[in-house]
């Protein structure tokens, strides 16, 4: 096994984890297996009890762990499925350690941070780089992305851990890349003094950079390259520029300009083969036609939904689609602006503020015949204004929600669960799609595996009802239903389960693909432009 270990410097959000992602598809490109592993220093177990408007997505595993966003884009990236163990935090580290102890695996000692629980650290980083993935297929490289930057206090047992890692392991069995923030000055020149001081940090905990990965808004130039690698001992040729680019897939294509590729194959002793230029061909096509889709959400952060954007690019560019975002508060929706786009899509979410503006937009989009896509609670939302306006229970609601008429009623196993993390209906599930409908069309099978992040369901009562009116649920899980869909409409589809968790460039969710086509003739027929 060969490691990776990218760290970050400077500020935070920088970009280390689309930088451990590129890196990685530079080496799938030339027919490597890579594996990857995101370390967040925070003490939660894992991101399922964040706020999302202050920590961005939680990515949703196959084997139901929530997790950090950056492993969303491993997978995307990468065309890897992960597991929880590839998320390792200082919460589940302590745990570990303090388990061990309790039941007396430590024969006395006394318990301390090196090297108990720097030891632990590299357990956990060992077990997730040795998990199968894909088939059960053991990767050859694996990429360690550590979160926060160099010089936080959380971060200090997890680099002290690959630096033992690094005196331990053979030279060409470990690369340590560094992301630095080059910023451009009123002049336009870049400076470099961040990138100096940052691994002058980096050295003091002695560990000494083999690649530095500069952030810039502009590409950086040889003699600020020349620069840089004076004060940090690091060869020019591996002092790489990374510009900010309007697409993160565009990324890749970039670092393998700079010869990225090469240094890191130099440095681990690879053979440098010729890369295959599907991927890069097929996330550099150009777009020849164009779609709005209106996104109504409550958290007013994009990065909340970052799968959902990914998504839609990628199905977008499977169908030569370029697909602009317009993001309505769901608080203060105005259903004007809904006249003039594509498609609307009601994203996932726990909570009632903004509940009723997402009715508004669904029902907007029935009754208007306007493409419509729902998501988790998106599909939960769609079930309650059917219930209201068409089925007419006109206190139809989610037992989320409060008092009413409970269409949606909380999950049976979740009525004696009072603790919130890791305890949703999580991750994967098979599906049973109904034969001749939209569901099992777009799909091409009535079997699928999808994600799930959930505590309430429509309540069993009220789904007779609900079909003799004219919805379709044409997915379940056994007795639960997963799908739903109106026939007499151009598209009108809702799911419990999250496929844009599925989603890559290679692969495009079929639900996606479906709305964006939608959007696309629903622009053709309006003549908007």
């Amino acid at each position: 096994m060969k490691y990776i270990v990218v760290t970050g410097g400077v500020m935070s959000g920088l970009g280390k984890g689309i930088t451990t992602a590129s890196i990685g598809r530079l080496l799938k490109n030339r027919g490597y297996e890579v594996t990857a592993v995101k370390i967040d220093p925070y003490l939660n177990i894992d991101a399922g009890t964040m706020n999302p408007a202050q920590h961005g997505e939680v990515f949703v595993l196959s084997d139901g762990g929530e997790v950090d966003l950056d492993l969303g884009n491993y997978e995307r990236f990468l065309d890897i499925n992960l597991k929880s163990l590839h998320n390792i935090t200082t919460g589940k580290v302590y745990r570990n350690v303090i388990e061990r102890e309790r039941h007396g695996d430590f024969l006395g000692a006394t318990v301390q941070i090196i090297p108990h629980i720097t030891d632990e650290i590299r357990h956990c980083i060992d077990r997730a780089a040795a998990e199968g993935i894909n088939g059960g297929r053991v990767a050859e490289i694996c990429l360690v992305e550590v979160g926060g930057t160099v010089g936080d206090i959380e971060s200090m047992p997890f680099l002290e851990a690959v630096r033992q890692m690094h005196g331990e392991l053979a030279p060409q069995d470990m690369l340590l890349v560094h992301v630095t923030l080059v910023p451009v000055d009123t002049m336009g020149d870049h400076k470099t003094k961040p990138t100096q001081h940052s691994v002058k940090a980096l050295r003091e905990l002695g560990l000494q950079p083999d690649i530095i990965v500069g952030r810039s808004s502009e590409v950086i130039s040889p003699q600020t390259k020349k620069k840089i690698s004076a004060f940090t001992d690091v060869p020019v040729k591996a002092v790489v520029s990374a510009k900010d680019v309007p697409d993160i897939y565009q990324i890749p294509v970039e670092l393998e300009k700079e010869g990225l590729a090469d240094v890191v194959c130099s440095y681990l002793a690879l053979e440098n083969r010729e890369p295959d230029p599907a991927w890069y061909r097929l996330v550099s096509q150009e777009y020849t036609n164009r779609a709005t889709v209106a996104i109504v959400s409550k958290y007013g952060i994009e990065d909340v939904y970052i799968s959902i954007k990914e998504s839609l690019k990628h199905a977008g560019r499977a169908l030569s689609t370029e697909v602009n975002i317009r993001w309505l508060d769901a608080e203060t929706l105005d259903l004007r602006d809904l006249a003039d786009v594509d498609g609307i899509l009601i994203p996932g979410g726990f909570g009632q503020r903004g509940i009723e503006g997402k009715l508004r937009a669904i029902r907007y989009a029935r009754e208007n015949k306007k493409p419509f896509l729902g998501l988790c609670l998106g599909f939960q939302l769609a079930v309650i204004e059917y219930a209201r306006h068409v089925l007419g229970i006109p206190d139809a609601t989610s037992e989320e929600m409060g008092p009413g008429t409970h269409v949606i009623a909380l999950l049976p196993e979740q009525e004696e669960i009072f603790n919130l993390g890791g305890t949703m209906r999580l991750g994967n599930c098979t599906v049973t799609l109904r034969e001749d409908t939209m569901a099992a069309r777009l799909y091409g099978k009535t079997e699928i595996v999808e994600r799930h992040r959930h505590r309430y369901e429509v309540n069993p009562a009220f789904i007779g009802d609900l079909e003799d009116a004219g919805l379709v649920f044409s997915g379940a899980c056994r007795d639960r239903m997963e799908v739903c869909e109106l026939p007499d409409h151009p598209f009108y589809l809702a799911t419990q389960f999250h496929p844009e968790f599925r989603s890559s460039p290679t692969n495009p969710s079929p639900p996606y693909i479906g709305f964006v086509e939608a959007c696309k003739k629903s622009r053709s027929a309006t003549g908007i432009r």
